[in-house]
C-alpha cells in the first residue's frame, strides 16, 4: 500500500463521520455539479460522479433526487468553492476545502477557528506545493484484467503508476490528476467497470511527525472546522497514528 492509501485510510471515517454532515456536503457538491453541467447525470459527468458518491455513503436516492431539483430552482443559493490554508498549532499545515453561498461568513469562521488554536491562515495557494491534488476513483476489479496492463493504458490520462487493491472488497483505488477526472471516468465506465467512488482529494507530500499530545489538540482543530457546513473537506500534513 501506498502513501496515498495510507493517509486516506486514516483520514476518511473521521472527514465522513456523521451521516447528516454528509448529506449536507454531497447536497452541495450536487448543487455545484447541476449549476455547471445540469440535471441530467447522463450528460454530467461530474454530476454522476457525485452520486455514484452518495450511493456509497448509503445516502437515499430520494434525498440525491431533491437535492437535483432544488439545484434547478430559482431560489437555490448560489455555492461556490473555495480553499482556505495555514498552519495550525505545532506547525501543522492545514488545507480547508469548502463550498458557501457567502464567503465572508465562511471565512470569518475559518479564521475563527485558526485563532483559537493560535494558527495562521495563509494567502490562497501559499501551501499547495505541499498536498498533491488528485482525482481517485474506487471500482470493482474486472476477472481476467491485469491491473499492471490496465495502468499502463490509464498513464497516457494522467493516472499516477500507484494503485491500492481491496482483496475483501475486490476493489481498486487510483488516483490521478484533476484535470483527467472525465477522461478517467470515460475510459472506466466505456470499459465496463463499475465505478463505486469518485472524488477529490489532496495528499500531503511531507507529513510531519507529532507526540500524541500535539496529535490531540490538533484533531480538535480539525473537528471544529469539520463542523462548520460549508467546509467540505479539512486536509493535514500531520502524519496518521501507528495502528
Amino acid at each position: 500500500m501506498g502513501r496515498a492509501f495510507e493517509y486516506r485510510k486514516a483520514a476518511k471515517l473521521k472527514r465522513w463521520g456523521h451521516m447528516a454532515r454528509t448529506f449536507t456536503k454531497i447536497g452541495k457538491q450536487i448543487a455545484i455539479a447541476v449549476k455547471a453541467g445540469g440535471p441530467d447525470p447522463e450528460n454530467n459527468p461530474h454530476l454522476r460522479a457525485i452520486m455514484q458518491t452518495a450511493k456509497r455513503e448509503n445516502m437515499p436516492n430520494a434525498n440525491v433526487e431533491r437535492a437535483i431539483k432544488n439545484a434547478m430552482g430559482k431560489d437555490q443559493k448560489d455555492f461556490k468553492e473555495i480553499t482556505y490554508e495555514g498552519y495550525g498549532p505545532h506547525g501543522i499545515a492545514i488545507f480547508v476545502d469548502a463550498a458557501t453561498d457567502n464567503n465572508t461568513r465562511t471565512v470569518a469562521n475559518v479564521r475563527a477557528v485558526f485563532n483559537k488554536f493560535s494558527g495562521n491562515m495563509g494567502t490562497q495557494g501559499s501551501l499547495s506545493f505541499l498536498f498533491d491534488h488528485k482525482c481517485v476513483f474506487t471500482f470493482k476489479k474486472k476477472d481476467g484484467v491485469d491491473m499492471d496492463d490496465l495502468i499502463l493504458e490509464l498513464i497516457d490520462l494522467g493516472v499516477d503508476d500507484e494503485f491500492d487493491e481491496d482483496e475483501e472488497s475486490g476493489e481498486i483505488t487510483l488516483y490521478g490528476e484533476p484535470t483527467s477526472f472525465s477522461e478517467i471516468q470515460k475510459y472506466l465506465e466505456g470499459n465496463g467497470f463499475e465505478v463505486t467512488g469518485a472524488e477529490f482529494t489532496r495528499i500531503p507530500n511531507d507529513l510531519k511527525e507529532v507526540t500524541q499530545e500535539q496529535r490531540e489538540t490538533i484533531e480538535k482543530m480539525v473537528d471544529l472546522l469539520e463542523d462548520d457546513e460549508d467546509v467540505q473537506n479539512v486536509y493535514t500534513n500531520m502524519k496518521p497514528a501507528e495502528d
